[in-house]
């Protein structure tokens, strides 16, 4: 009876490990198992306490920066591991004599190195389906990570871009006035419709791909975030406060940004409301907004005369994306830029679990 619970309990861990990997590797939608979470969140929590000691922003960096490959590596490790202990709980079910000829055996298929024979056709029969598994998740690997890099340079390219135009750290305020200064405020359409693929590219991938939301940028104060929380401000800020022709190219943006914002917020299970109202608070101050507005009217830029209606229309926008663009500035920990990474608080609303 002993020896039938062993092989069962062995083989249920067989397949939740060899679906973990499928799920993660292979399944083209946003899938998050407990061996990737728990692998995830083991290595994250050494590497933020590494980063907990660092002194400076570009240190703290530094600590984190192997974060995503180290735990990348070390999943598929994890999974060989599982799988190795799995097979030896079948080797044991089907009559080896003790825990280390079972092991040793299952080591020897597992990693093709042959320096144990089986001992029957049952066996042999297990220690070439372990040969196998033990293949295919190497190959998973191999053939996901140029998929993956592939993903992050098409991110970076973009961002590395934004700086260009929106300077560094990326403000909104920045965009809009050199936009002005070149003159082509009527041209802001152009980095919304190229913001608006980059959106719907980094919500598919950024799901399906989770480990690249971890990734660093190249250059430490760039991030991906506090790229998008800038072009999603600038493209408010368009929609609400310019007094310009309306381009809906601008809107489109805002929502193809907080629809991608949010689905890799569900994804790591961070709350937000699902359909925030226009006059829920945000964590832009009006006093900020005026600040800006000033900012932005001594240049010369042509804003809208109402400014409590566009203050209304501003964070209207805003509030669609304001919780989850704090949230994922904190888990990533983004450097520093206006109206993303220095909020203190996450964000007020009716917060409730996102699905």
């Amino acid at each position: 009876m002993l020896r039938i619970v062993l092989f069962l309990l062995g083989a249920l861990l067989v397949a939740t490990t060899v679906r973990s990997a499928v799920r993660t590797f292979i399944l083209p939608r946003a899938s998050y198992t407990l061996i990737a979470r728990w692998v995830f969140r083991g290595v994250g929590a050494f590497f933020r306490w590494r980063a907990s000691r660092a002194r400076s922003y570009n240190a703290s960096d530094r600590a984190m920066e192997l974060y995503a490959p180290v735990a990348l590596l070390v999943l598929p490790a994890t999974w060989l591991v599982l799988v190795a202990i799995g097979y030896t709980g079948m080797y044991l079910g089907l009559g080896m004599d003790s825990v280390e000829q079972a092991f040793t055996l299952s080591g020897s298929s597992l990693l093709t190195l042959g320096t144990t024979a089986p001992s029957s056709w049952l066996t042999t029969l297990l220690a070439f389906s372990e040969a196998a598994i033990g293949l295919a998740l190497i190959a998973l690997l191999i053939a996901y990570l140029p998929t993956m890099y592939a993903a992050f340079s098409r991110r970076e390219a973009a961002v590395a871009m934004l700086e260009v135009r929106a300077g560094s750290p990326p403000s909104a305020i920045t965009m809009l006035e050199r936009y002005h200064r070149l003159q082509r405020l009527d041209k802001l359409g152009e980095v919304c419709t190229t913001w608006e693929s980059w959106f719907a590219d980094l919500e598919e991938s950024h799901t399906s791909l989770a480990a690249l939301v971890f990734f660093r940028s190249p250059q430490p104060h760039r991030s991906w975030v506090t790229a998008a929380g800038a072009v999603l401000d600038g493209a408010a800020f368009t929609a609400s406060t310019l007094d310009i022709p309306r381009d809906v190219q601008a809107e489109l943006c805002i929502r193809a940004g907080y629809l991608a914002l949010r689905q890799i917020a569900a994804f790591f299970g961070i709350m937000y409301d699902p359909d925030p109202q226009p006059g829920d608070p945000v964590s832009i101050s009006r006093a900020e907004y005026d600040s800006a507005c000033d900012h932005l009217a001594s240049l010369g830029l042509p804003l809208k005369p109402d400014r409590d209606q566009a203050w209304h229309d501003f964070s209207g926008w805003r509030v669609n994306y304001d919780t989850v663009l704090l949230a994922l500035a904190r888990l990533t920990m983004a450097p520093y830029a206006p109206w993303s990474s220095d909020r203190s608080a996450i964000g007020a609303g009716r917060p409730r679990p996102a699905s």
